[in-house]
């Protein structure tokens, strides 16, 4: 969302940030709007963990609190989190209009918790900001009608280029973990459908072993609080890898843009990959950004070890080779023009 901040900064359109403290650890947080030199939120709900229904329930009640207060003309949500189905819930239920930023992602499997959180949000939102032509037609196969739907390219993109030119004047984090460039692997797993399953999150682990034994070099796995609490509990072994502690953004996207190939189950990072000109081998059996997987710039490989393997060797052939199918860095910049239009006409 930093490039549709940004943008309203620039404009000096009226707006404010609303953050729900979903993800609830420091390096996860409050560090983003530092390094990322944002306005610090004006509200922050601190909600942290529980369950499902705990979490979305608590965000619901805080955003509905904020919003009669506030009563703004548009609430933006991004992606697929608890925190997006909540705020648009919320706003919707107020008679508030609510915009997606991400929308129509698809990945057809309704287990992942996510997956649910994008197709209500999109069936509730007045404003479809849809990243690529693939997601336009995810939602209009949804019966959503195609007037409310924009292809925007995906605020990633400008995130990435915006970021990465801070990033490269503030971290030395290479330097500091004492790695060259191209010469490690980064490795990132947190989706529950993987760590919360013994079997799947065993199979990542080997899969990472056998990379190790075949390239001998270092394999960087920052690690989510809830993997590191399921490796103990699966007592699993991390021999041949190198863990690290969760990273702020900025030195995520450094190691990310400098990595020989990346192995990940996140959504975000598929696209980031996929814009850097970086391999990618998603430990996932299916994904709601299928276009990585039509340019080549990434490869389904599961969670079978000696299947992630394998793709490994058949991404590191290909790298860059690719055009990047998210946009040309201009989304927030769309974003905003299409809403302060709907502003210009309906509050003249």
């Amino acid at each position: 969302m930093s490039p549709v901040i940004r943008e309203c900064e620039k404009r000096g359109v009226e707006y404010f940030i609303l953050h729900t403290g979903q993800h609830y650890s420091h390096e996860m947080d409050k560090v983003f709007f530092e390094e990322l030199e944002l306005p610090q939120p004006k509200y922050n709900l601190d909600v942290g963990s529980g369950t499902h229904a705990e979490q979305t329930g608590k965000i619901m009640i805080g955003v509905e609190r904020i919003l009669l207060q506030e009563r703004p003309d548009v609430v933006l949500v991004q992606g697929d989190t608890n925190t997006v189905l909540a705020g648009a819930l919320a706003a919707t239920k107020l008679h508030i209009k609510v915009g997606h930023v991400e929308a129509g992602l698809r990945s057809y499997d309704r287990r992942m918790p996510e997956e649910v959180n994008r197709v209500l949000a999109d069936h509730v939102s007045d404003y479809l900001f849809a990243p690529t032509e693939n997601a336009k037609q995810n939602l209009m196969k949804e019966g959503i009608d195609e007037n409310k739907i924009f292809v925007t390219g995906n605020t990633i993109v400008d995130a990435v280029y915006q970021n990465l030119e801070i990033a490269e004047k503030k971290v030395n984090v290479l330097e500091d973990l004492g790695l060259k460039p191209r010469e490690y692997f980064l490795v990132t797993a947190h989706r529950q459908e993987n760590v919360d399953v013994k079997e799947r999150l065993k199979g990542i682990l080997k899969g990472l072993e056998l990379i190790h034994t075949e390239f001998s070099i270092p394999i960087v796995f920052p690690m989510h609080p809830r993997t590191q609490k399921r490796v103990k509990e699966f007592k699993l072994s991390l021999d041949s890898i190198k863990i690290v502690k969760p990273l702020g953004f900025l030195e995520f996207l450094l190691l990310e843009a400098n990595a020989g190939l990346v192995l990940t189950d996140s959504g975000g990072v598929q696209e980031e990959t996929c814009i850097l000109g970086v391999p990618c081998v998603t430990l996932r059996d299916n994904t709601e950004r299928p276009e990585t997987l039509e340019v080549g710039s990434n490869i389904l490989a599961g969670t079978i070890p000696e299947r992630i393997l394998k793709s490994v060797k058949i991404m590191l052939s290909r790298r860059g080779s690719w055009r990047n199918p998210f946009g040309d860095g201009r989304a927030g910049e769309r974003i905003v023009n299409i809403l302060t239009g709907y502003h210009n006409q309906n509050y003249a």
